[in-house]
């Protein structure tokens, strides 16, 4: 792994680099972004940058310095042979008291880059018993706040999954934990809205803008009629759901096969699409 801080490169990845007093690290005062590398150069980056300003803006951070970001980007890739690999960008409101008020001080910015394996071909999920709140003040945002996922991913591994699923408060299907969901009922290839909650994923736009799908909000109930589900994300590309909760299914469908060799075909097309 390779780390940028504040404008410096570490010699050190693993060494002590941001305050034990940021308000990232205290109360989760912080947004950040996930982006895949191909052969050293990250894919979709204007589009991650773009939302990584967005969420900032939504937790009502200071503006973030693009130019720095991508600064921090290339230095992290720079001279590292990395087939595949994931980038991650955290951006905090910085140092401030052990409480959750701000006091204005400078952000903290981290660039990190790690290699990482192709993921399966297939994966199973379930569904968890916590909903998510569509009408909440983080609704939407990928903060550092993560508490919840955490949770509800070791509820998923604990029944041999690997993605857990939340439905919102009004009972519509919503998301994973790091991921959007896409299914097929009636031929019809669907997703739900921004409005059910769910992350603006990179890779959900893409697939919607390249597959056509129709972006509709159903009972999570729906499921049970889906010929096919997939899962849709940065570190996952395109990838079949075999089993929800105790329903197995054949996959890849048909679907989700001309989906995914969609996806490699336009991804190899135009890195930043």
């Amino acid at each position: 792994m390779r780390a940028w801080v504040n404008g410096q490169l570490l010699s050190d990845p693993n060494a002590p680099a941001v305050s034990v007093d940021d308000h990232g690290l205290t109360v989760g005062d912080g947004v950040f972004e996930a982006i895949k590398v191909v052969d050293g150069r990250p894919f979709a980056l204007t589009r991650h940058l773009d939302r990584l300003g967005r969420r900032a803006a939504g937790l009502g951070l200071p503006a973030v310095d693009v130019a720095a970001v991508r600064d921090g980007v290339e230095a992290v890739l720079e001279g590292e042979p990395m087939p595949l690999g994931r980038i991650r960008i955290t951006y905090t409101a910085g140092r401030a008291p052990l409480g959750s008020p701000r006091v204005g001080g400078e952000p903290t910015l981290v660039v990190a880059a790690s290699s990482m394996d192709p993921a399966s071909e297939t994966t199973t999920v379930v569904t968890v018993p916590w909903p998510r709140n569509e009408r909440g003040a983080l609704a939407g945002l990928k903060t550092t706040s993560y508490g919840e996922n955490v949770r509800a991913l070791a509820y998923a591994e604990e029944r041999g999954a690997t993605e857990a699923v939340f439905p919102n408060l009004v009972g519509h299907l919503c998301e994973g934990t790091g991921t959007n969901v896409f299914y097929v009922v009636d031929g019809q290839l669907r997703t739900p809205t921004l409005a059910s909650g769910c992350l603006a994923g990179v890779t959900r736009a893409l697939v919607i803008d390249w597959c056509g799908a129709v972006e509709v909000d159903e009972p999570i109930e729906v499921i049970d009629q889906a010929s096919e589900v997939f899962l849709a994300s940065t570190t996952r590309d395109v990838q079949g759901v075999s089993r929800w909760d105790d329903r197995e299914q054949p996959a890849p469908g048909p679907v989700t096969t001309r989906a995914r060799s969609t996806w490699v075909a336009r991804e190899a097309e135009d890195i930043d699409p």
